[in-house]
């Protein structure tokens, strides 16, 4: 773990003007942070495959970057949950193709603030890969999005 992601003075690694604007997620070797068009209850859904999975057609906005897993295993956390608190999903081991789609959606079930954005499913889908790659946009959502 980076000191950014325990240090609350310092900026949030991997958001770089380009990431809030243009590709939506904060990158670092160990950790993909997905950036939503609310700041409420969002939906997400995380799959491990064998290999990349086909793209979804109705996907807004797709984004692919590379991810380091040498334990195998990858925490879940969000704003209100730690690092260390977040449940946890095994990969294979190694370096992962992460691809963050945004599908829009109807609101959650549950409660949302009624603030304003869009609301999104974020499909993270994760397989493994040989080769690193650049972080790459495969489609370009609308801007301003949030």
């Amino acid at each position: 773990m980076t000191e950014h992601a325990t240090d609350p003075d310092l900026p949030p690694a991997g958001w770089t003007e380009e990431a809030v604007h243009l590709h939506r997620i904060g990158v670092e070797p160990h950790s993909v942070s997905v950036g939503t068009a609310r700041d409420d209850m969002v939906e997400s859904m995380i799959t491990v495959h064998q290999s990349a999975p086909a793209v979804e057609a109705t996907t807004e906005h797709i984004v692919e970057a590379d991810l380091a897993a040498p334990t195998g295993r990858l925490t879940v956390s969000s704003p209100g949950v730690h690092p260390k608190d977040g449940p946890g999903i095994t990969v294979p081991a190694g370096l992962l193709r992460v691809r963050v789609s945004y599908l829009p959606c109807d609101p959650p079930a549950g409660d949302t603030d009624g603030g304003p954005g869009d609301h999104y499913l974020y499909r993270i889908d994760v397989w493994p890969t040989a080769r690193t790659r650049e972080l790459d946009v495969l489609k370009q959502g609308p801007n301003p999005w949030a």
